[in-house]
């Protein structure tokens, strides 16, 4: 069956499978880029590198904001444009994108040279921990264009209805990025400029195999010269669309700066490597939750723009039972191998100790992200910005920023554990009630209105 008529007549759990397990696959093996970085760092050169790697990671968040503001934006156009059946119009959007994307690693990789320390010293970096961070960062800011390309067009892929092309992207860079990682780490003794280097050839091959995707004629949507120049209403609608996604990863960076330094006010740089274990941990759990959203997305954005509302309902819901279950087991594993999860990143005895009473704290209403995730993530595939825009910014600036500077005033380094799921139970409230407006009233009245045109 075309894959087109399939997104717009197939069983929904067979869909959602079909778009989601890749993307869950590529999006785990991806998330190994930081992770890896993380265990092969902290046990193979020490925890202050190890701190040294956590506070370069709002850095890369922000690349990795910028770059998801075009690639979301662009995905959730095409999949709109291509359920319309506007196939010349989604390959418009996709050589704007590109040019977009080129210009944002540029950019990036010229100011993050330039101002390298001050930013570290701004997101935590005390002397101790700041010239591991610098050269790591050294190595890994002038690959920014590999990134926007490699992450930002893979989006692209999906759209078309090619997850496992997609998957595939993923797999090359992140097993790269593993097996270097052992080699310049354990092997070359390059210690933290190793991990860099592994992480750099990785984006690299992920971003020649994505170009090759698209330029030897494999892919339904093509890439055009005649598209690379840059127009006004097309640029407009991939920001306003992809601000949801690109917010979520900024404030994340925002939340990453404000979380490093009262960690080490309260705890010093002990605490700041834990904090880097309990992101590394973290990540692996929702990762599979981030993969169901976005194979979701191209369903919801195909169907709505086909004016199958029951369909987009249905995908939604199913996503978020799916999301649910994943959650529920990575809480389950955090509660019974706490201290073995910390254990491998280091053997540390006291960051053990540490790493296992925060993450106690940190994960205990993990299972309410499912429905916020997939929530937020409905939105922006329907071409809700606002609302998306909202829920993105209510966990990481509207509740945590608050609480991670009052919280601490009374319980000191507790207090700052805390901050993370309370703001977690403040946005799966918000999540829920925008979401069960949405399916009392809003998709009604907008097949109310369908009906009479």
């Amino acid at each position: 069956m075309d894959i087109h008529k399939e997104m717009g007549t197939g069983s929904i759990p067979r869909l959602l499978l079909k778009f989601s397990l890749p993307a869950i696959t590529a999006m785990l093996v991806h998330s190994l880029y930081n992770v890896a970085d993380s265990i092969f760092v902290g046990r193979g050169v020490g925890e202050l590198a190890l701190a040294g790697v956590t506070v370069s990671f709002p850095i890369m968040i922000i690349l990795m904001a910028l770059t998801m503001l075009i690639s979301m934006g662009a995905t959730t156009l095409i999949s709109i444009r291509l359920g319309e059946k506007k196939g010349e119009e989604a390959e418009e959007i996709i050589g704007n994108a590109i040019i977009l994307f080129l210009l944002v690693g540029v950019s990036l990789s010229v100011l993050g040279l330039i101002f390298i320390k001050p930013l570290l010293v701004m997101f935590g970096a005390s002397p101790n921990v700041l010239p591991y961070a610098t050269d790591y960062m050294k190595i890994l800011i002038p690959g920014s264009v590999l990134v926007t390309i490699g992450v930002g067009m893979n989006n692209f892929i999906r759209a078309e209805g090619n997850p496992k092309t997609a998957m595939y992207t993923m797999l090359i860079g992140s097993i790269t990025n593993i097996i270097l990682d052992y080699v310049f780490i354990f092997i070359f003794h390059w210690g933290i400029k190793g991990a860099a280097i592994a992480t750099v050839i990785s984006y690299a091959l992920s971003c020649a195999w994505v170009l090759n995707y698209f330029l030897s004629g494999n892919s339904y949507l093509k890439i055009r010269v005649k598209n690379f120049k840059l127009k006004g209403d097309l640029v407009k609608g991939i920001a306003a669309i992809g601000f949801p996604a690109f917010a979520m990863q900024a404030t994340s960076s925002i939340q990453n700066l404000i979380l490093n330094r009262s960690l080490v006010y309260y705890g010093g740089d002990l605490a700041l490597a834990a904090v880097g274990i309990l992101i590394s941990v973290a990540t692996l759990i929702v990762t599979p939750v981030l993969g169901i959203s976005q194979g979701a997305q191209p369903i919801i954005g195909f169907n709505y723009g086909a004016q199958q509302l029951q369909r987009v309902k249905a995908t939604l819901k199913t996503a978020i039972v799916a999301a649910t279950v994943i959650v529920v087991m990575g809480f389950m594993v955090s509660r019974i191998w706490p201290a073995e999860l910390i254990g491998l990143f280091n053997q540390n005895p006291e960051l053990i100790k540490m790493g296992t009473h925060a993450m106690l704290i940190f994960f205990i209403l993990l299972p309410l992200e499912g429905l916020q995730i997939v929530g937020a993530g409905y939105f922006q595939a329907v071409g809700k910005p606002v609302q998306a825009t909202i829920l993105s910014l209510s966990r990481q600036v509207i509740i945590f920023i608050p609480l991670v500077f009052i919280l601490p005033r009374f319980w000191g380094l507790d207090g700052v554990w805390w901050s993370s799921p309370l703001s977690d139970f403040g946005a799966f409230l918000l999540t829920f009630i925008w979401l069960r407006y949405e399916f009392k009233y809003a998709l009604n009245a907008r097949k109310n209105i369908s009906s009479l045109l």
